[in-house]
Order: structure tokens, then sequence, then C-alpha cells
């Protein structure tokens, strides 16, 4: 077991800086919160581990201007830069690529997370980019940094798994190599991080200060509009629950942390290891309430009783659809029946429910967004949310959108769509709509007071 107050052994090697453009992680409720960004936070705790010193500039939280960026590069003179780059923060990362090189030229600039990891070749095009790591990074970045403080050639690199770069003028790209052992990632290094200028509450769980974890990596279903699987694989891989409860009480011990909120999509895939963490929780005393993310055919009354016990407060359901025909366009897996007996199950054992629905997918009409609303009035969860779909590259509804040319905006990568039943701003309005009907309706208004306090409600907008 990996213990984070670990010895350090000889001098420290370069400095290596990291920073984020982009969001810290995939989730409905994460979407415009300020949280730490976890797998940068996994990577910089690995590179410590190997002995680099290590800064983090959190630059999606901080927003600080290009010009502090290239005063950071000068003050540091890093030998390497990492940038976490998404899909919607693509130009945003590349202008920082180049400010970087304008300043400190010998610098490697290295980019990964979700963009970099589905196309590669999109970063490469740029010249100020000179690696990128696809997939998981914690050790394929720690072993490209052992071979460029080396002074190793493209020969040495071309061995590590999870890597483009150029050679020859040609792009070239090594498989990635998912982690079997979980357990060997060391805790994500929140101590490099400005803790507390992120939002550490939730309204799921009536307590704070909560924190994220990640306790789950992969996924093996097929929903059209997921790519998750070039960035974590299609095995799922979990870190065992003796790691979880000790990150925990770490977690307790060093920020207070009196919530959690387990991200990832399907924490119950493995029924006898979730029963296993449940148990492990229970055991170590902590006083931790928590949310988790999974599918609405994974769960099981004898699961959600363990679950609640171990202080389970609230599961979060990707629905997406309530029109039967979508579910099926959008390869779900789920049908309409099955999300009715799984919020029965959870209320029945006392669960809070949470679910996000998506509109306009490529296929769909304003009825079947309307069919969706009105499906989640009759599903009548303690918190909905609507999200506006938006098809991100390597997913099949991507491929789609782009085959058809029903896209909103052709410039950026991450793009909305458009059909002769709708476009951005349609859904928008919709989107808007669908909120305020929802959380205007007396019901959930009087079960919001009951919950939350009157205070609450006032505070609320209903737009």
């Amino acid at each position: 077991m990996y213990n984070p107050q670990y010895e350090k052994r000889g001098e420290e090697l370069q400095v290596i800086l990291l920073m984020t453009t982009a969001p810290p992680l995939e989730s409905p409720w994460i979407l415009g919160r300020k949280l730490p960004p976890l797998g940068l936070a996994y990577v910089a705790a690995s590179l410590e581990k190997a002995n680099f010193h290590v800064e983090v500039l959190d630059n999606y939280l901080l927003k600080k201007p290009i010009d502090y960026i290239k005063q950071e590069t000068k003050r540091l003179a890093p030998e390497i830069i990492g940038i976490t780059c998404g899909s919607v923060t693509y130009q945003r990362c590349i202008e920082t690529a180049k400010a970087i090189k304008e300043v400190l030229p010998s610098c490697k600039v290295v980019v990964g997370g979700w963009h970099p990891s589905y196309m590669p070749e999109s970063m490469l095009q740029h010249p100020e980019i000179d690696y990128v790591v696809m997939g998981e990074g914690e050790r394929a970045m720690v072993e490209l940094a052992n071979s460029i403080t080396k002074g190793e050639d493209n020969s040495a690199i071309a061995k590590i798994p999870g890597l483009a770069y150029r050679h020859r003028q040609k792009i070239t790209k090594t498989a990635p190599k998912f982690i079997e052992d979980l357990d060997e990632v060391p805790f994500p290094a929140r101590h490099l991080l400005p803790m507390q200028l992120y939002a550490r509450e939730m309204e799921f769980l009536g307590v704070k200060p909560v924190d994220t974890m990640n306790v789950i990596r992969g996924c093996p279903y097929n929903c059209a509009f997921c790519e998750t699987k070039r960035l974590w694989g299609s095995k799922c891989r979990a870190f065992s629950a003796p790691r979880v409860v000790e990150e925990l009480g770490h977690l307790v011990s060093n920020y207070g942390t009196k919530g959690i909120y387990f991200v990832g999509d399907n924490f119950t895939i493995q029924k006898k290891r979730t029963i296993e963490l449940c148990k492990e929780i229970r055991k170590s005393d902590l006083d931790i309430k928590w949310v988790c993310d999974t599918r609405v055919d994974l769960i099981s009354r004898d699961l959600l009783k363990e679950m609640k016990d171990a202080g389970c407060r609230t599961i979060w359901f990707g629905v997406e659809s309530g029109s039967p025909r979508i579910l099926r366009k959008i390869n779900k897996g789920i049908t309409v029946h099955q999300v009715v007996q799984a919020f029965k199950l959870c209320r029945e054992e006392g669960i809070q429910i949470s679910c996000s629905f998506m509109l306009g997918i490529p296929g769909e009409t304003v009825n079947d967004m309307r069919d969706t609303f009105n499906f989640a009035k009759k599903l009548d969860p303690d918190w909905c949310q609507f999200n506006i779909f938006v098809a991100y590259p390597s997913s099949a509804l991507y491929d789609e959108i782009m085959t058809k040319g029903l896209y909103e905006n052709a410039e950026d990568f991450a793009k909305y769509v458009r059909t002769e039943d709708f476009d951005y701003e349609l859904v928008l309005k919709i989107q808007r709509r669908f909120h305020k009907q929802f959380n205007r309706s007396p019901k959930r208004i009087l079960r919001k007071i009951r919950r939350d306090g009157l205070l609450s409600v006032l505070r609320t907008p209903f737009s």
C-alpha cells in the first residue's frame, strides 16, 4: 500500500510544471464547478514519487493570462511542461504551448487528457508541442520525464507505451498500456493545489467539506455518445478497498473531509468489490457520507442496503432520454422500465436520486425532448439536470454528425448538433424551460424546504 508521506531519496530532479486548461472531469454534475483536477494531481504525485520537483498551475480554475504563464515559465525554467487539454479548450492549449516556447524554447511541451488521447495528430500539427500522452498519464509521464532529463533519443522514447511524437517528419505512436494494479498509483497530489479555492460543497449530501475521489477506471459499454474507452480502456480496473479507505482517512485527517463524490461511471459494476468496499468503510469507523455514479441496471436491493449502511446518501444515474427510440439510438443498453424500477428501489431503501438527461441528440425531435421532460416529471428524482448534447471526437455520434454535416460549429472539435428540427439556440431555450418548470413545481419546492430549509429555496434561481 502506498504511503503518501514517503521519504524522498537523493536529490530532486529537474522542475516539471503541470497545468490544466480543461475541465477536471467529465461528469454532468461537475460541469461549471470549481473542482480539483484529479487526473493532473495523479500525474503530479507519480512524478514526485519518482523524485521530480513538480509545480502545478490549475489555469482552468485561476484563469491567469498568457503573460502570467510566460512569467512563471521564466521564473521556474522547467525542463518539461505538461498541459491537460480538452476538445473545448483546444485553442487555449495551443496558445499556451506557443507562449511557453516563446520564452523557453528548450522546454519540452507535453500534452495529455481527453482530446490528445483521441486526436493526437491534431496536437502534433503544431510545432510547439513535442509529445502527446495518450490514455493514462501516470506511468507514461514518469517514463517520458526520465528519458528527457537523461537526454535519451527517440529510440529510447519509442519504447514508452502511450506516446505520440514527430520522428523524421512523421508522427509516430505507441499503443497505450493500462495500469493493471491501480494501487501502485499514489494518492493525488492535492498538496500542490489551491484546495481553499475549490468548491467543496455538494447539495446531495448535506455535509461539508466534500471532496472527489476516483475509484474505478474503464468501461465495457458502448454508448454512442461516449468516448471514454480510448482514455481508460474497456476493462474495468479498480483501486482496492483498503487503498480507497486509506485515501479516505488521508482526506479526513489532512483536509477535514466529511463527504465524498466517488467519480466514475460504473461504481457498482463489480458487485462483490462494491460490497467489500462498503464493509471496509464501515470497519474503518470513518464518518463519511458519499455519492456515486452508476447505471440503473447495476443495482439491486441487497447492494443498496450495503451502500446505505456504509454512508451512501445519493446515487447519480445517467438516464439520458425518456424516449425508447432515442435510448436505442444512443446504444445506452437500458429501458425506461429499468429506470423506473431502479428509482423505485432507491426510494424504498432510503437513497436519494439524482439524474441527468441529454437534449439535442442527432435524430432526436422536439417531441422526443418533450417525452424526456415528461418522463423526468414521472420519475420525480430529488435532483435533475438537463444537459445539451455535445458530440466529442471518437464517439459514434460524433462520426455521424461529421458525416452528415449535422453540426453547429465547424471550427471547434466539440460540436453542438443542428437538424431540420432544432439548432443550438432552440435547444438552449428548451433546456432553460425544462429546468424552470421542473424546479418550480410546488411539490419540489416543498421537498426542498423540508430537506434544505426555506433560506436555500429563496437563494435558488428557478431558471
